[in-house]
């Protein structure tokens, strides 16, 4: 019956705030402050799910966020439903629905219970050895029926309507985890001066104190003093809390990535609050704090529902007022589980007994639970659980064998001791070391400036965590004299513990390590006994580990018993990588604003409102909108386009290149660096001259290339492509910070600082020249291939003298504000002469009538210079360049690779398509051998005729001979030629 295990003089909350809830449709109460799992509980309710892979009834084992049993789908409407979802950690709210997952019909009654029936078919590795016949069966049986199988909870099917926010920052000190040394660290760093980020995944700062009620600190319980220590913190300026936020990743730079639950734990959020917040902190030193994690106990039937953690039953308890039952049983290797036992004694609960395998356990617990009354039952061990839907009884036997006994019970509170949460110091790329004494993995070797304390550090008592804390949180404020005084005059110990199997009768019962996946203690021996000797191996051979809580609970036993079936110290055997995040995170939390129409950033160029009012069409390039054809009445694509090449040829034409990659190469060591960086030299390079470089990669192919201007002996401004801007930014800086550190150089992105209007054509020269302060625009004041500063229209400019087109052409850079009203005033000018405005379309044919390549359309990252017909851009006295040495391995200098050439269609109409594939015999069987393909291909006003460039095997050796190209419509002669098709001399650069 509803709230009959709810006990009124135990627990923090308060009775009269509640709130409803349904659990599979059914109404339930609770009260505000419940978690789901104790919400649950405390309405009798210890069923709540069905186990992946043998569809076994599971209950609720944990507290925590280790859960590996109890997820549950949590509905708001049609729109917002989560799956997986922790009923450990889902926070109660008045109108909360939630669903079993993985069951039909009914949770009580599954059908698919029956695979546990057929266990012995799916023992560990079956898909391994199952599905590998026959091959034919995989694509069309085998993997359709398992995917339909395969998952836990049922993913929407309709668009998120919630959003979700991002925050960066930056603290000196951050604190993970906010328990007795978390709260303790974050204090001892902030009263030294340093600000202090605080983040626990709980919705209350308190850690272990939720359950301990033996801890007094300064003069307080456990829990007062840590919400009193809380509220300091709040009221410190320097100072952030972040409850209900979990820290899942630790990268490299003491860079930590947190997601804040916002508003999932309220009845009626405000919709234009986040659900979620990422957040992304850089931080000088990070104290970790993450406490421990209890193990379950491995015996035969060990996942019956009622059958959990002592520490979770003790939560439930002094935190939620729930009893887990009302005749409990207790079965541990260790003393915590002692103060579970107590404390449900003394709240009333019946504990029928405790069970413990150590054969003389003693101590201040021990004693205090024999003074109770509680029959302690030393040396023995659970051979087997009973009951179906719950637990109902236990079998008991002495380890050393003798009579078995049947307990009754409708609850087992089960610890097999503690491991300490390594995870985000593994993470950090620090190196565990193994503890031979207390066997555990604990910090070793530290990578990162961070330090470890309290029970993820190995330390046990309350009195030496609090004093490590302290030293831990001013030593990372820098100011080590300025110590926290905290008095602890009682604490509870925490000793014992095993690891692996207990004691049982056989290994070939279902005595289960890692509950969410089924996998068993004999599955762990199967895969030794077939081979597996690391515990990578034996993880994915059995996939112990790999379910959404990541083997938290289930690790240290999976590796344990696969140590000693292989007869090797645990160490020996290796231990798996703890990998981010380290509770699953939604993808709505990583992506957050990137969404919809800010999926991807839109990039527009300052001269784009001009171009979107005289009518342009835009394309996609990169992230940037770029005009593609300026039509006018009655043009469709190709009318537009054909018009503005021949304009171009014949008057001249406006193109906005602001897109351009620009990054400024400044520093004494400028030179230097250009040298390495690219395949051309230029050490002799003038002040005042530009050159087209390239720029490879270690292997030899290229990998960019772009127009460079030297403005002073130790400045360049360097041009990219418009896609590849930020790589070539990235390279040149990885370059510069790992291999040539010694060179004095500085890189500057400045992209979006310059706006660039090309002016390209005979009249060119005529259109910029009245607008222009302090430049001569002359063949012999400014030859081809120059750049000059200078003014235009009042402003600073950066004048290139440079051509895309095979014209006579300029490049007119100005600072990105004045770039509007510049490309104004130029097209006045252009006007006069008959200039038109010409978009990426235009650019591309003009450029292919004179054979420039556009890298990554021509090129295609396995292009040498040679294959592309650049080998002049290569200094010949150069020694060294990134990818000198990858240009000269034997196979890319090999005879038959595939070089760029030209190609004609004996049918000058015809355009081919890009991409089209070349053979060399049209009429050899299917498959053909393709020996290259088509990379560019166009109308050409101006040559009247199609033009196309492609990758052909021995290119340059098949000048003047015929090729064929397969089309649907039928082959296509084509005839192999120059890449140059419009003015191959040359002359009208200098116009």
């Amino acid at each position: 019956m509803a709230g009959t295990y709810r006990i009124g003089n135990a627990g923090r909350l308060t009775p009269a705030r509640t709130a409803r809830f349904t659990f599979d449709g059914k109404h339930y109460t609770g009260l505000e402050g419940d978690t789901l799992a104790s919400a649950l509980l405390a309405n009798g309710i210890h069923l709540v799910g069905r186990s992946f892979k043998y569809h076994r009834p599971r209950g609720i084992l944990s507290a925590g966020a280790e859960e590996p049993n109890a997820l549950v789908s949590v509905e708001r409407d049609a729109a917002r439903r989560t799956p997986n979802v922790r009923a450990t950690v889902q926070e109660l709210y008045d109108g909360l629905a939630a669903n079993s997952q993985n069951r039909w019909p009914s949770l009580a009654f599954d059908v698919g219970a029956v695979n546990d029936l057929a266990s012995p078919f799916f023992s560990a590795g079956f898909y391994y050895k199952t599905f590998m016949w026959p091959k034919s069966a995989w694509k069309s049986f085998y993997e359709p029926n398992i995917r339909s199988a395969a998952g836990l909870g049922v993913s929407p099917d309709q668009p998120d309507p919630d959003h979700y926010s991002s925050r960066f920052a930056h603290c000196d000190v951050l604190v993970v985890g906010g328990g007795a040394a978390g709260l303790t660290a974050a204090v001892a760093a902030a009263q030294a001066g340093a600000s202090v980020i605080l983040c626990d995944e709980q919705a209350e700062f308190g850690g272990a104190l939720h359950f301990e009620k033996g801890a007094q600190i300064d003069g307080q319980d456990g829990w007062s003093w840590a919400q009193a220590t809380a509220a300091k913190l709040a009221a410190m300026p320097n100072v952030r809390l972040l409850p209900r936020t979990t820290a899942f990743g630790y990268y490299a730079q003491n860079f930590v990535a947190l997601t804040e639950r916002a508003t999932d734990h309220l009845a009626s959020p405000d919709r234009t609050a986040p659900r979620e917040r990422l957040w992304q902190v850089r931080a000088k030193r990070v104290v970790i704090a993450t406490g421990a994690i209890e193990r379950h106990m491995v015996f035969a039937d060990n996942d019956r529902p009622g059958i959990m953690l002592a520490s979770a039953a003790r939560t439930y308890l002094n935190h939620y007022g729930v009893a887990v039952g009302r005749n409990v049983a207790v079965y541990t290797a260790n003393d915590s589980a002692y103060f579970a036992a107590i404390d449900l004694k003394k709240a009333g609960v019946n504990v029928a007994a405790i069970i413990d395998v150590r054969d003389a356990p003693s101590g201040a617990a021990v004693d205090e639970a024999r003074s109770l009354g509680i029959e302690i039952l030393p040396g023995r061990a659970v051979v087997k659980a009973n009951g179906k839907l719950r637990v109902s009884s236990v079998m008991v036997e002495p380890k050393t064998g003798g009579a078995s006994r049947t307990i009754e019970c409708d609850a087992l509170l089960v610890s097999a001791g503690w491991t300490p949460s390594v995870h985000l110091f593994s993470q950090s790329r620090g190196k565990v070391a193994f503890d031979a004494d207390t066997q555990r993995f604990l910090p070793g070797t530290y990578a990162q400036d961070c330090v470890s304390v309290g029970a993820c550090a190995g330390t046990d008592g309350l009195e030496a965590t609090i004093a490590e804390a302290i030293q831990a949180g001013s030593d990372a404020a820098g100011k080590p004299g300025k110590t926290l005084k905290i008095t602890i005059k009682a604490q509870e110990g925490w000793t014992g513990g095993m690891l692996g199997a207990a004691p049982g009768p056989g290994t070939t019962v279902k005595a289960f390590i890692d509950f969410q996946n089924d996998v068993t203690a004999k599955d762990i021996r199967q895969a030794v006994h077939e081979g597996m000797r690391s515990i990578e191996h034996v993880k994915r051979f059995t996939t112990n580990g790999m379910a959404t809580d990541q083997g938290k609970t289930s690790n240290m036993h999976g590796l344990a018993i696969a140590a000693e079936t292989l007869s090797k110290p645990i160490p020996q055997v290796g231990l798996t990588t703890f990998r981010a995040p380290y509770t699953p995170v939604t993808f709505g939390a990583i992506v957050n604003h990137a969404r919809g129409n800010l999926f991807d950033p839109t990039r527009k160029t300052p001269i784009h409102p001009w171009a979107e009012a005289h009518g342009a069409v835009f394309e996609d390039v990169g992230q940037w909108k770029r005009a593609w054809y300026f039509p006018e009445a009655g043009e469709d694509m190709h009318k537009a386009v054909d018009r503005e090449c021949v304009t171009v040829r014949k008057a001249a034409g406006m193109f906005d290149a602001s897109t351009l990659g620009k990054i400024e190469v400044v520093g004494p060591d400028a030179a230097k660096f250009m040298e390495l960086l690219y395949t051309n030299p230029w050490e002799k390079l003038e002040p005042g001259r530009c050159r087209y470089g390239i720029m490879l990669r270690e292997d030899g192919f290229i990998y960019d290339d772009g127009v460079v201007g030297r403005l002073a002996p130790d400045r360049f401004h360097v041009t990219t492509t418009t896609g590849g801007a930020p790589r070539v930014m990235n390279h040149m800086e990885d370059y510069l910070q790992t291999e040539f550190p010694h060179l004095n150089v500085w890189l500057t992105s400045i992209t979006e600082q310059w706006a660039v209007i090309a002016v390209q054509g005979p009249n060119s020269r005529d259109i910029i020249a009245p607008l222009l302060e302090g430049i001569d625009l002359s063949d012999e004041g400014m030859p081809h291939m120059s750049v000059r500063e200078g003014k235009i229209c009042g402003v600073p400019t950066r004048l290139f003298r440079m051509s895309f087109t095979g014209d006579r052409g300029f490049e007119v850079n100005v600072p990105a504000d004045y770039g509007q009203s510049v490309w104004e005033a130029l097209w006045a000018e252009g006007r006069k002469y008959g200039a038109c405005a010409y978009g990426t379309e235009a650019m591309h044919v003009l450029r292919a009538e004179k054979g420039y390549i556009i890298v990554g359309q021509d090129t295609d990252g396995t292009v040498t210079c040679n294959d592309a017909g650049l080998d002049w851009a290569i200094g010949k006295k150069k020694t060294d360049f990134v990818g000198i040495r990858g240009m000269k391995r034997p196979d890319l200098v090999a005879p038959g690779r595939k070089q760029l050439v030209g190609l004609l269609t004996k049918d000058p109409k015809i355009v081919l398509e890009e991409g089209a594939q070349i053979v060399a015999d049209a009429n050899q069987p299917v498959p053909m051998k393709m020996i290259g393909h088509v990379t560019s291909s166009y109308w050409s006003e101006n040559c009247g005729r199609s033009i196309a460039l492609a990758l052909v095997a021995g290119g340059r050796d098949r000048m003047g001979q015929t090729l064929f190209v397969p089309m649907p419509k039928g082959v296509i002669e084509v005839e192999i030629g120059s890449t140059v098709f419009f003015d191959e001399k040359g002359e009208r650069l200098n116009g």
